[in-house]
């Protein structure tokens, strides 16, 4: 018996989607945003004359930094329990959203300390506040999903706390907001949500429901990513902002895979971006794990689909989109790598690699490590 779980109570897409929040009247809103960009592209001042309008009472939390860490909790928690919302909107990035899913349960279960989530069973309910997410990028599909990521820095890994209580209530997917996103941000957020989508598709938890999401995201994500960066229609922003959504509907309810769990390993330690990371380890955990038969007809079911060999076209897709290749290229130092290396080993064991289609040794996991860092291919 399996309890699938798709989302919260709506998810609204296409253009001017934010209309959305005139529902809410008459409340008083916690916003989470990031540092600038959604100050300038205008979606903050658009929020805010939406929820005016509805005379709703409002508190601006900004400066949400990528990779939030726990630190960031208790600074954002304790602005959230001052203000005492109705009412929680994360706008922007995965950093954004995930913040705010930890500050909406952590506001009313005050017992909850940050520093111990990773190991105590969280709510699996929110109890009266509601909770918005607005993604300004096509990636994470946090806004759907069950799972927050914070970063330890004592630990200097990421660690995904997973609670249903964590899943938005609204999830709006307005493309507008997308298309001010840097070349960088499109490339590596689809990466990311290529690589929920993937890790999805050959999680032997699988099924028909999550597989035909997934499959459906890859799908369009092969297609609709190369234009998204390219020609930045906002048709092609759209598609990508669906997709991804897609893709954070099917993982939640199976899993991941070793790609996320080595990215949570090299971005807390190193700070890259977590979709950076994940375009670069994607291809070689592919690599590992087609040695597995199921994995591997599940690979020739996306080579038929994208019509070239699927870990060649991941490759390809990377290439055409100035994605590094290996970490080296990513900007970490060579020294740096090496003398952190046991301990990276160790943490890329952790997390969603538990759920890897393919059981990997240590000596394994050092020696992916380092073709990832050199580029050297299995």
């Amino acid at each position: 018996m399996k309890n699938l779980k798709f989302g919260g109570d709506a998810i609204i897409t296409g253009s001017g989607s934010l209309k959305y929040l005139e529902n809410y009247k008459n409340m008083r809103v916690f916003i989470v945003t990031g540092g600038s960009s959604m100050f300038k592209n205008g979606t903050i001042d658009r929020i805010k004359a939406i929820l005016v309008e509805n005379c709703c009472d409002m508190y601006i939390h900004s400066g949400v930094k990528a990779n939030p860490d726990t630190e960031d909790v208790k600074a954002g928690l304790e602005a959230v329990n001052s203000f005492k919302p109705d009412v929680l909107i994360a706008v922007g990035g995965g950093s954004a959203i995930d913040l705010g899913k930890v500050l909406s349960i952590m506001h009313e279960n005050p017992e909850l300390d940050i520093e111990k989530m990773a190991s105590v069973k969280l709510p699996d309910k929110r109890k009266y506040l509601k909770l918005v997410a607005i993604p300004s990028t096509s990636g994470t599909g946090s806004e759907v999903t069950t799972a927050a990521v914070i970063t330890y820095r004592k630990h200097d890994i990421k660690i995904g706390l997973k609670s249903m209580a964590m899943i938005p209530d609204a999830a709006i997917l307005d493309p507008d907001i997308t298309m001010s996103m840097p070349d960088n941000i499109v490339a590596e957020t689809g990466m990311d949500a290529l690589t929920h989508a993937v890790e999805c598709f050959i999680n032997a938890k699988v099924d028909d429901f999550t597989g035909c999401l997934a499959k459906g995201a890859i799908e369009g994500i092969l297609e609709q990513l190369p234009l998204s960066y390219a020609e930045k229609t906002l048709a092609s922003r759209e598609k990508m902002h669906n997709f991804q959504c897609m893709a954070g509907l099917a993982f939640t309810n199976t899993g991941l895979g070793m790609s996320h769990g080595i990215a949570h390993a090299i971005g807390g330690k190193f700070g890259l971006g977590h979709g950076l990371t994940n375009a670069v380890a994607l291809p070689y955990v592919l690599e590992f794990n087609s040695r597995s038969p199921e994995v591997e007809l599940r690979l020739r079911e996306l080579t038929r689909a994208a019509g070239t060999d699927f870990i060649s076209a991941v490759r390809e897709l990377n290439e055409k989109m100035n994605v590094p290749g290996t970490f080296r290229e990513a900007g970490i130092n060579e020294r740096d790598f090496f003398r952190n290396f046991d301990e990276l080993v160790e943490n890329s064991m952790m997390g969603s690699t538990r759920s890897n289609p393919v059981k990997i040794s240590r000596d394994e996991m050092a020696g992916l490590l380092r073709d990832m860092y050199s580029g050297r291919r299995e």
